[in-house]
């Protein structure tokens, strides 16, 4: 019989140790057609305070939540909510950097990435 809980003393003590920056954005990538989605959890934060940049087919997510203003009447018990700036970037080959699209709602992000359409880039000689 357990009187103490089994998470009472130090109980958060580990929890972030072995997570990185990853952890905290948890994402599905799947390819539907000629399209990839991405959809990433990002709870906590507005769509003001995501980044979403694409270069020659790198995939950069970021988010970044500055903490609150301190107030000296506030004595807290226990504070588990993080601030600071998170990342995650995707390499996607060749996508259409112009036609990508992002929309932001209930701390999920969904992006729409289509392909570039592969062009036939085969010559044939002429043999004579």
């Amino acid at each position: 019989m357990n009187i103490i809980p089994r998470k009472f003393y130090l109980d958060d003590l580990f929890d972030n140790f072995m997570e990185g920056d990853a952890s905290k954005m948890k994402c599905d990538i799947y390819e539907k057609g000629n399209t990839y989605f991405i959809e990433i959890d990002i709870p906590g934060f507005t769509k003001d305070d995501i980044k979403v940049e694409c270069n020659n087919g790198n995939l950069v997510i970021s988010a970044e939540k500055s903490q609150e203003e301190k107030e000296d009447d506030k004595k807290y018990i226990r504070r588990e909510r993080v601030y600071g700036k998170y990342t995650r970037s995707f390499y996607l080959g060749e996508v259409d950097e112009e036609h990508i699209s992002a929309s932001f709602q209930d701390g999920i992000l969904k992006l729409s990435i289509p392909k570039l359409q592969e062009q036939d880039t085969k010559k044939y000689i002429e043999i004579k």
